[in-house]
């Protein structure tokens, strides 16, 4: 089965960037569509973005439409999520997650172990 390691996370001011990646361990990865999803204290799990297994529908959620953007290199096995204007809200454990899609929605079989993500307000 597909292992995913997330990496850079960590703390950014109000308005800055971050760019987070997820690395998977078998060439397998390109079989699956890819997303991120995050986690606030005392929230639900949240869909971010994902995106298709060719990397050629991407979706997001609203909160991060114009500012996240989502993209997948297969012959890495590699999933990327850049985040600009970056928002205290933002704030969360962000998983990298791998499924299926149905009608523009991830459906993950396979996570991550997440990376923190701090905007301080």
């Amino acid at each position: 089965q597909v292992q995913l390691v997330e990496s850079g996370g960590g703390l950014v001011q109000a308005g800055g960037s971050l760019r987070l990646s997820c690395t998977a361990s078998e060439s397998t990865f390109s079989g699956y569509a890819m997303g991120w999803f995050r986690q606030a204290p005392g929230k639900e799990r949240e869909s971010v973005a994902a995106i298709s297994w060719s990397g050629g529908s991407t979706y997001y959620a609203d909160s991060v439409k114009g500012r996240f953007t989502i993209s997948r290199d297969n012959a890495k096995n590699t999933l990327t999520l850049q985040m600009n204007s970056l928002k205290p809200e933002d704030t969360a454990v962000y998983y990298c997650s791998a499924g299926s899609l149905f009608s523009g929605v991830l459906l993950p079989t396979i996570w991550g172990q997440g990376t923190q993500v701090t905007v301080p307000s």
